[in-house]
């Protein structure tokens, strides 16, 4: 039984490391990080589903904020949206249409959003 476990433990540790090795980590808004008029960072870019993005930016002056296409276009974060407040936050990408806004005031409507689809 402890073979079983222990060969159940490596394979599990084999494929973890193998998946990992095909997402890739993106800081968003390249060395500027997290900010204002980030909307065009995206282009040109290829993103997968478990690709991460990394968001860096003084959590005194923003957020992040993971929404809807809705709430992406009108700049209404709603209540239950999950809010990252770190300064440094990995969010991995799920497979299809990805939002992130920034919820303080007026920071989504100066452009301080992006709209992301992974494949």
């Amino acid at each position: 039984m402890g073979r079983e476990r222990g060969s159940a433990m490596i394979w599990l540790t084999l494929m973890l490391c193998f998946q990992s090795s095909f997402a890739a980590t993106f800081m968003v808004g390249d060395a500027s990080g997290w900010g204002y008029d980030v909307s065009n960072w995206p282009k040109g870019k290829t993103f997968k589903a478990g690709d991460v993005l990394e968001f860096t930016y003084n959590r005194a002056n923003h957020d992040v904020a993971v929404v809807d296409k809705e709430a992406y276009e009108s700049c209404k974060i709603p209540q239950e949206a999950p809010v990252f407040e770190t300064g440094d936050d990995l969010i991995p990408l799920k497979k299809g249409d990805n939002y992130f806004v920034c919820g303080f005031p007026g920071h989504c409507e100066g452009g301080m959003k992006i709209a992301i689809t992974a494949t």
